[in-house]
């Protein structure tokens, strides 16, 4: 309600109080300094004369109509071009607006009643045998008449603030949610009145995106998630009908193509509308690749607090849609050879993962890790090593907090993360399965911080039979990082080689499981003592069972350690 009262303050009242006060203050100033100092004079406001009047109110009507003309003419020409940026519904929500028809409407009425006060003047008696002189039908013709020109600037003011893109967005949003809850029209009608919000919200999205106008696509795709949230809150009062794909929509074109058995679980499911606004995020994520990121992340952030909510409120429904459409993204993502939105969308995707950790006892995780994995590779068959290495390191981060959560799925995640690198292809791959290996490092190192050494040795042995020369070229890499902080602006800010002094410890213990490594260069790391790269290269004799892993990235299921 302070908003409103805000809104309402600021475009009209004080507007109008600054002009109308002007206005008197210069007339009770020129009334003064005519008057020789006195004011008595302006009892002339009431007691005029009437020929005087006459003239005046006769011209007031004149006035009034070029006052409209006027307004009429601005109008018009800015809602047409804001129409053809944005939405076409942008001319019908202005001529709905109530305050539009009741300005016009009072500026016509304030034109009638001077032209009828006009005509009625007698000022001779010469029709009705007595002289007549309307004066309070000319007062209040005068009085309208100022308070129509006190009200074009303030009009204009809201005329530009109601075209607003960003409010234009909002009007839509509210105003398709009310008639999805409120209105008794037919549920065909309804469902018609839900489908036209998302498309012209996505529409105005896709225009700004052409216009570079990023705010506001930012604000489509914001308002596109309040749309499903603002759903939910009204979902179990609607009628059965409601989530029927059938009839019109059915061809809608985000439906026309589905097959009947598609159509039937959409249905089942009552996720229709879900399905409809992810479509349109689909439209604008794709729009996006390669050409403005931000909307990429923001879809990304967006999609995964859908994914939270229906986590949050048991439905399971929505949360399953949600994550088909993280794998779309990803999917689009790989065939557009965009890395550093694939670097984002899967941090959101971890995000949810980790938030998963406590559902299900850790199943819906594990299956996120499972299609990790599977577009880590995608990225790696396409040449985009940094996908894979990516996904490596959000796995290290997803398995560290199942560690510290005490996941019932942190043997599961374990596995799946020992399975993801690959022997590399080429010189280009070799870079990506060095990062896969680094992550596996780190995390061995975090296991032997918690005092969980078994978990540390299934690592191991899932490298034991790794090139010597890239361990410890690895080792040396992961020794050298001294900041914990990326040397370039990133989204995320942070270096996905840095340990701390602790973990490098560990790190050094871990390596010296290992034979026959190289001697570790003093040039990338200060030893934390003269023998320390003996201590290094010590490694003790440990059973290694080579049916476990046949060749290097098998990745052995680790409950076969305990």
């Amino acid at each position: 309600m302070s908003e409103a009262r805000s809104h309402v303050w600021r475009i009209w009242l004080l507007p109008l109080l600054i002009l109308l006060g002007s206005a008197l203050a210069i007339f009770v100033l020129t009334l003064f300094v005519d008057s020789g100092g006195s004011l008595f004079r302006i009892e002339l406001l009431w007691n005029h004369d009437p020929e005087v009047a006459h003239d005046a109110i006769s011209n007031a009507g004149e006035v009034v109509a070029g006052v409209l003309g006027i307004a009429i003419t601005v109008v018009a020409i800015i809602v047409e071009l804001a129409s053809n940026r944005y939405t076409h519904r942008v001319t019908e929500l202005f001529v709905s607006e109530p305050i539009n028809f009741a300005v016009m409407g009072f500026f016509v009425v304030t034109a009638l009643q001077a032209i009828f006060v006009a005509v009625t003047y007698d000022v001779d008696g010469s029709i009705t045998g007595t002289p007549y002189v309307p004066s309070v039908g000319m007062t209040v013709a005068l009085g309208m008449l100022a308070l129509c020109l006190l009200l074009l600037l303030p009009y204009f003011a809201f005329v530009f603030d109601f075209l607003n893109p960003i409010n234009i967005v909002d009007r839509i949003r509210k105003h398709s949610m009310k008639v999805v809850a409120y209105d008794r029209k037919g549920t065909e009608a309804r469902q018609a009145e839900a489908v036209r919000g998302v498309e012209q919200i996505a529409d105005v999205g896709l225009n700004a995106m052409e216009h570079k106008d990023k705010g506001i696509s930012m604000a489509s795709v914001d308002a596109l998630k309040a749309m499903v949230l603002d759903f939910a809150k009204v979902r179990d009062k609607l009628e059965p009908s409601f989530f029927r794909v059938e009839g019109d929509l059915a061809h809608n074109p985000d439906f026309v193509s589905m097959s009947e058995e598609v159509l039937e679980a959409v249905t089942r499911r009552k996720i229709w509308f879900e399905m409809k606004v992810l479509r349109k995020y689909q439209t604008l994520y794709n729009e996006a690749l390669n050409r403005m990121r931000d909307i990429n992340y923001l879809i990304a952030i967006n999609t995964r607090h859908l994914a939270e909510y229906a986590l949050d409120n048991g439905h399971d429904e929505l949360f399953e849609l949600v994550v088909k459409f993280f794998n779309t993204y990803l999917r689009a993502t790989v065939n557009a050879r965009d890395v550093r939105t694939a670097y984002n969308v899967l941090h959101q995707y971890r995000i949810l993962a980790e938030r998963a950790l406590h559902h299900e006892n850790g199943a819906i995780s594990v299956e996120i890790a499972r299609y990790f994995k599977y577009y880590g590779l995608v990225g790696y068959n396409a040449k985009l090593p940094f996908v894979l290495e990516t996904v490596a390191y959000d796995l290290c981060e997803l398995n560290e907090m199942a560690f510290d959560e005490k996941s019932k799925a942190r043997r599961q995640l374990l596995k799946i993360f020992l399975q993801v690198d690959k022997e590399s292809e080429s010189a280009v791959q070799e870079v990506s399965l060095r990062g896969v290996r680094k992550a596996q490092v780190k995390l061995a190192t975090y296991y032997l911080c918690h005092d969980a050494e078994k978990l540390a040795r299934e690592i191991y042995r899932d490298m034991e039979r790794e090139r010597q020369d890239r361990l410890a070229s690895i080792r040396d890499e992961l020794l050298g990082v001294k900041s914990a902080e990326f040397w370039e602006i990133s989204d995320r800010g942070v270096n996905f080689d840095y340990l701390t002094p602790e973990r490098k410890e560990k790190l050094l213990e871990f390596f010296s499981w290992f034979e026959e490594l190289a001697p570790i260069r003093g040039s990338v790391v200060d030893l934390p003592d003269p023998n320390a790269a003996e201590v290094a290269n010590a490694a003790p004799k440990v059973p290694v069972d080579h049916s476990l892993h046949p060749v290097p990235g098998a990745g052995a299921d680790p409950a076969s350690a305990e």
